[in-house]
């Protein structure tokens, strides 16, 4: 149970200015009590509160910045690269903003589990960086690399977290995309520099995403999920519940 407030407790930090005191930091969810009818609706409150500072973070927790929070590198594998066929792709130097923007529509405290399931709403969200994608295909081998820049629009998303263990236990993190209303994406160099096909590919990309999305969703989550299980571990799994709560 502590490890799941801790989770709990390091969300919230998040959106509090980094020159927060911790008695300052108790005072905000004081009238959140784990196991009570109420806490799930006090903290879904405390964080649509509070969300103005989200672009801080809480360097006195160590808890980074969310808006935009970054990651070094995202990769995802599919198939056999040395086979038939099968896919490399890394996300390089990737950011993500629209955070302090959004609202937590829903929050649920799973005890049984040891987990914490939140919903969010983004009128707006975006992710930029670089990406390397390797591919083969019936023996034809294919490499291309270049930047990327993705918008969504009315979006929103389901996070599941989850400790393996005690205080200071991996934490998982899974994200499944519930709705997109709009999306833009623009990828460079998907084609060495052939303008031609380039535009091609970007015209088809923005006005053909919604009939492919259900065959790519489960691509997007897998990803999604991978950047947050490294960006929540950095941040939460050593929260120090015990500074927060005497």
């Amino acid at each position: 149970m502590p490890s799941l407030l801790a989770i709990t407790l390091g969300l919230m930090a998040l959106w509090l200015p980094s020159a927060t005191s911790q008695r300052e930091v108790f005072r905000l969810f004081e009238n959140c009590r784990l196991g009570k009818p109420d806490f799930d609706p006090c903290v879904k409150k405390a964080l649509n509160s509070i969300r103005p500072w989200f672009k801080t973070g809480l360097p006195e927790f160590n808890v980074a910045p969310f808006d935009p929070h970054r990651a070094d590198v995202v990769e995802q594998v599919r198939g056999d690269r040395d086979g038939f066929a099968g896919y490399r792709l890394r996300l390089l130097d990737v950011s993500e903003w629209g955070w302090a923007k959004s609202e937590v529509t829903k929050f649920k405290t799973d005890y049984k589990n040891n987990q914490i399931v939140y919903s969010q709403y983004f009128p707006e969200k975006g992710l930029n960086g670089e990406y390397e994608f390797e591919s083969k295909l019936l023996g034809s081998q294919r490499k291309t690399r270049g930047s990327f820049n993705l918008t969504l629009f009315d979006y929103s998303q389901t996070t599941t977290v989850s400790r393996i263990g005690g205080q200071g236990g991996l934490l998982k993190v899974r994200v499944a995309v519930d709705k997109i209303g709009d999306m833009k994406l623009h990828i460079s160099d998907l084609f060495h520099g052939a303008k031609l096909l380039e535009s091609m590919a970007d015209f088809l990309i923005n006005t053909m995403w919604q009939p492919s999305l259900p065959f790519v969703k489960p691509l997007i989550n897998d990803l999604v999920s991978t950047a947050f299980t490294d960006i929540f571990n950095e941040s939460f799994r050593y929260f120090p519940l015990n500074e927060v709560i005497h």
